[in-house]
């Protein structure tokens, strides 16, 4: 069982079910309202945990009722929380997430105590694998990039400026095709593979500006399409960590991903080990 240590953000989702996304300016009403753990870094690492994983997450939550509810499904997976503490003071980090009947969605994210991890609280990482995000502090992600020596992955997103030493040192970057226009020609900086999905179109692995693999994912019945991206990026790192060939560990990442988008919720919906080998 590979260990993977996943340095990111524990939110609690606010999850809105409406007829159609609103456009700038516009108020849509009879929307359903749920609650959902959430959070890129916490998807991530129950996602590797439930694809086969030992999983350690690195973050910060707040002390309020929030904080229960954002870490009630990473406690029930098995995820290690020892290095997931609570800031006195502090506001467990709330996504507000609208979300169509197409499972296309809309987020905006308060980040609260995710915002209090510091670089000293990632120093000492050791594991198989290092996934971070860009939810966090970028110096967090520079001083983990700079201190870990295994795999290192790393999801970028939401898109923001990153420090070149992060994409020079990653052996995987994740971006979605959106996040891939945005990045532009700084994506050339990474040494490793340069991962790309694109929703139900073809996904691809590039190394050195050129494709390597590429996997479609299976057809589905979208739902919710919230922690698909992170499923996928999960699924991949694992997959390579556990020394899959190329396109064999994108296929993996691909119906893993797909899988996620079929149920409500970015963590109820996120699939096992045995769901996802029975899909492929």
């Amino acid at each position: 069982m590979p260990s993977i240590v996943v340095i990111g953000s524990v939110n609690l989702d606010i999850v809105a079910s409406v007829t159609r996304l609103p456009v700038a300016g516009e108020t849509v009403t009879g929307a359903k309202l749920r609650r959902y753990p959430g959070g890129k870094g916490a998807n991530q690492a129950l996602a590797a945990r439930r694809l086969g994983a030992d999983v350690r997450l690195v973050a910060r939550v707040g002390d309020d009722a929030a904080a229960d509810e954002a870490l009630a499904l990473l406690r029930e997976g098995g995820v290690d929380l020892d290095e997931c503490r609570r800031i006195e003071g502090a506001e467990t980090g709330l996504a507000f997430i609208a979300v169509a009947p197409s499972g296309e969605n809309q987020i905006i994210v308060a980040p609260g105590a995710n915002r209090m991890l510091t670089p000293d609280d990632v120093q000492a990482v050791a594991a198989d694998a290092l996934i971070c995000q860009l939810e966090v502090p970028l110096p967090v992600i520079v001083e983990a990039a700079e201190a870990f020596s295994g795999f290192f992955g790393v999801n970028l997103a939401p898109a923001a400026e990153i420090d070149v030493r992060v994409l020079q040192r990653a052996d995987l970057v994740v971006v979605n095709e959106t996040e891939s226009d945005w990045y532009g020609a700084s994506l050339r900086a990474c040494a490793g593979l340069v991962a790309t999905t694109r929703g139900a179109g073809i996904a691809t692995l590039e190394q050195d500006g050129q494709v390597i693999a590429e996997a479609e994912p299976p057809g589905i019945q979208a739902v919710d399409t919230t922690g698909a991206g992170d499923t996928f990026t999960a699924a991949l790192a694992l997959a390579l960590v556990e020394g899959r060939a190329p396109r064999e560990a994108l296929r993996f990442a691909c119906v893993a991903g797909s899988l996620a988008a079929m149920a409500r919720g970015a963590q109820p919906s996120l699939p096992n080990r045995a769901s996802v080998l029975k899909r492929m």
